[in-house]
């Protein structure tokens, strides 16, 4: 009887530990693409100018606030 009070309680600290430890992980995750953005103007700037495009800075902004926009 006291094996399996033993396993229950080693099965239920695994599963506490992988969820406690997923949430910590997306909640850091979170944090640093919200401070370190993947995409920033400078990039995008690069990336139309390599298509062969002459962007504008109002089109750099409207680009930009619909990949946020998409983010949240």
């Amino acid at each position: 009887m006291d094996l399996w009070v033993v396993i229950l309680v080693g099965v239920v600290a695994l599963l506490a530990g992988v969820a406690l430890g997923f949430f910590i992980a997306r909640k850091y995750m979170m944090s640093y693409l919200k401070k370190n953005p993947p995409i920033n103007e400078q990039m995008l700037r690069m990336m139309m100018m390599q298509m062969g495009m002459k962007p504008s800075q109002k089109k750099i902004n409207q680009m930009m606030k619909a990949m946020n926009n998409q983010a949240k």
